[in-house]
């Protein structure tokens, strides 16, 4: 069965996860190694190429990610960019999350209003 890849900066809710194995039939999940994942949710923004920079993530990704697997890639537009692209060099599929916003406006005891903002998964969609 296959495996979904995380390169992205956030946990995976459990509704996600449930999804992902009703409707991708992955049957496990693999986030990046703590070293990586401060690479990937930490690029500088004065890089000017990112080629360099990512060569340890697609490193990784080439000794890890299998044709049938999932990666779900959410992050720096740059950085999207160049992995999706990769993944269809290694055969397996890129996907990402969507969902569902809806903001929710909360008048306080002060007259102020807060404005809320709550996201909620619908599905994950092949790039």
């Amino acid at each position: 069965m296959p495996t979904l890849y995380l390169l992205f900066s956030h946990s995976l809710t459990e509704e996600q996860k449930q999804d992902a194995q009703k409707n991708l039939g992955v049957d496990a999940f693999v986030s990046l190694p703590e070293e990586l994942q401060q690479l990937f949710s930490n690029v500088p923004p004065n890089l000017k190429e990112l080629k360099t920079y990512l060569k340890p993530i697609k490193k990784w990704m080439e000794k890890h990610i299998q044709p049938q697997d999932f990666v779900l890639i959410q992050g720096d537009f740059g950085v999207t960019y160049k992995l999706v692209r990769y993944c269809k060099k290694l055969e397996a599929t890129a996907v990402y999350a969507t969902t569902e916003r809806k903001s929710v406006d909360e008048t306080q005891a002060d007259g102020s209003v807060v404005t809320k903002r709550v996201f909620k998964h619908c599905l994950f969609r092949v790039y």
